[in-house]
């Protein structure tokens, strides 16, 4: 394993902008060094988080000498706001994001607006894209107070802003001063776009503010944790794609679960189980559109035969194939952090989970939301017949390791979730279905769960068949409510996964060889659902305080990514869904226990 380098801009030093079809990372130091263009599987701009000599980046900042600097979000938004607070002079830089919904036209655009509110400010500005993975460097056409970066197959990009552009090579850069009061915008979109004027970008400022307001309006939690509840809401719909309704599990490729590690995944893609879950947190919250978009962009998800299973484990937003999994070796990687990988080795896997997430959210869509069509149940039925054949497969589990596969509790455990869930939607919309049958398949589950994954020496539930170790994912058993969240077999495994996998409030998902480079950190997720489970078990003082710690790791402005270091630093891609939803779902539990109020209003 490589030994890692300290790189400019830590994972944590980033807010995230978006238009519901990509997202940038702006840095606390004002650079984007992340951002695929137009969309989040399309090709990467700016990547110098993962390479800061050869990736690509937007640096836009003041000279300001011994300034502190403050990045904080808009109240309610996703509109970032960047401070720099200096003894005799000061600057703002707010950074936005909008589609053609906002703007009328073109694919997307990205305004920056420098406001100075203090003395006077000498800006600096460089511009230097990258495209196609920084595989090509754009050739540059300047003119009166615009630079256009062009290369073969790649959407020409234009920025546009007042001031004097200066060629270099591959790329653009300015400088230019401002005094108290003065604002500036500085606009990248597509070459051949009309061109925003300033009466148009302030209308877009204040559009943009206002939608994003609006829907954050409309979430019902008014609990204890509102602003990082709401700040997890905006993040997750930040991964949804506006015009296909399905979801990233996080916006970036690359980023490492080890530093120094080859564990380097893409997460670009569309998980059935990360997107489920997402529908699930964002429903607990009173957001019902996007249920309604997702299911229905998984119902028309293609059948792929009996050996691969109804579902392929992730799509493509278009709900197309996943890309093959290829290395990009020119790139440093994070903190030296190779192979960067694009594509997902992983979309192969048989993972016999994803049905039970995917269930449950058609349940619960169909619960709070609109109810399934014909040709929609039809689909289920097809899902859960073939689950019903097939529960007991090895698969690779949820982990997505390099392992041989095998019959893994959780596997298991959300194949009962995917039948159980079709009984009772079919009972409760009084729909035509195989009951008797669908029955049997669940007691059978239930039983065989009990008989194979019950370790009657150790005194706890094991993760997979004839193994003695434990897995984070099985504090998924009393949230899918399998089993009782304070009976006593459950406890001994919750006592048995806080003392073998825990450190405190930080949970990793498991301690083993799984056939991979380097030991990662604890999973984020998973130390979320050990919240929830302590609060379940009636551990309120426990969870809260986990709640509180795991509250504080989270970066300024309230982002996680994937894993934790020993140190509790942001590690993996980023933001991560994952781990947001998993927030939102012990806030919104552990709130309501606090409170006593213990008939939860989202009960099965």
């Amino acid at each position: 394993m490589a030994e890692p380098t300290a790189p400019p801009r830590p994972i944590a030093a980033h807010g995230a902008i978006g238009n519901l079809a990509t997202m940038a990372l702006v840095a606390t130091d004002g650079t984007i060094d992340f951002l695929c263009w137009p969309d989040f599987d399309s090709p990467s701009i700016f990547a110098a988080l993962l390479d800061p000599d050869q990736g690509g980046h937007f640096t836009l900042a003041p000279e300001i000498e011994g300034a502190r600097v403050v990045q904080t979000y808009l109240p309610d938004t996703n509109v970032l706001l960047t401070q720099w607070l200096g003894i005799d002079a000061g600057v703002q830089i707010t950074d936005l994001m909008a589609g053609p919904e906002e703007i009328g036209h073109g694919a997307a655009c990205l305004l920056r607006r420098v406001h100075v509110t203090k003395g006077e400010v000498h800006m600096r500005l460089d511009c230097q894209p990258r495209f196609d993975y920084a595989r090509q460097q754009p050739e540059v056409a300047i003119s009166a107070g615009q630079a256009v970066f062009s290369a073969p197959g790649a959407p020409a990009l234009r920025l546009y802003a007042p001031v004097d552009f200066t060629s270099t090579e591959g790329g653009a850069s300015a400088s230019f001063t401002l005094r108290a009061g003065e604002t500036i915008d500085i606009v990248m979109d597509q070459d051949g776009d009309p061109l925003l004027d300033g009466q148009a970008r302030d209308a877009l400022v204040a559009e943009v503010i206002k939608c994003w307001r609006k829907w954050a309006g409309h979430s019902r939690y008014k609990g204890r944790w509102r602003e990082d509840v709401t700040r997890s809401a905006l993040v997750l719909k930040l991964m949804t794609s506006r015009r296909h309704g399905s979801m990233v599990a996080a916006a970036t490729f690359g980023l490492p679960e080890v530093l120094g590690g080859s564990r380097n995944w893409d997460y670009r893609s569309t998980w059935i189980r990360d997107a489920s879950f997402t529908v699930y947190a964002l429903m607990r919250l009173g957001y019902v559109d996007e249920a309604k978009a997702f299911t229905r962009w998984a119902a028309d998800r293609p059948s792929h035969g009996p050996q691969d299973g109804h579902l392929k484990i992730m799509y493509a937003l278009d709900g197309g194939e996943v890309a093959e999994e290829i290395e990009l070796d020119h790139l440093a990687g994070y903190a030296g952090s190779t192979p960067v990988r694009i594509g997902n080795g992983a979309a192969t896997q048989l993972q016999l989970d994803i049905f039970g997430a995917l269930l449950d959210a058609v349940y619960l869509s169909n619960k709070y939301g609109e109810a399934i069509s014909h040709a929609d149940w039809l689909g289920v039925c097809r899902v859960v017949d073939f689950v019903c054949a097939h529960w007991r497969r090895p698969d690779a589990g949820i982990w997505e390791g390099r392992e041989a596969p095998r019959e893994h509790l959780h596997s298991q455990l959300m194949c009962w979730v995917a039948v159980d869930r079709a009984i009772r939607l079919a009972s409760k919309r009084s729909l035509t279905a195989p009951f008797d049958r669908w029955i049997a398949a669940r007691n059978d589950i239930s039983n065989y769960i009990w008989a194979t994954f019950w370790n009657k020496d150790l005194g706890h539930f094991v993760r997979s068949k004839d193994s003695t170790d434990l897995d984070g994912a099985m504090l998924m058993m009393p949230l899918v409510r399998f089993i009782g969240s304070t009976d006593r077999q459950w406890l001994a495994t919750l006592d048995a996964i806080g003392e073998q996998l825990g450190d405190d409030a930080l949970v990793l998902r498991y301690d083993r060889d799984d056939g991979l480079e380097g030991e990662e950190g604890a999973f984020a997720a998973c130390s979320f659902w050990y919240v929830e489970c302590l609060a379940r078990a009636g551990r309120l003082e426990q969870a809260h305080e986990n709640m509180d710690k795991l509250l504080a790791y989270g970066n300024h402005v309230g982002l996680y990514a994937e894993e934790f270091t020993s140190k509790a630093e942001l590690l993996g891609n980023f933001p991560q869904a994952f781990t947001h939803l998993a927030l939102i779902s012990a806030a919104t539990y552990l709130d309501s226990a606090l409170d006593g109020r213990n008939n939860h209003p989202w009960q099965l």
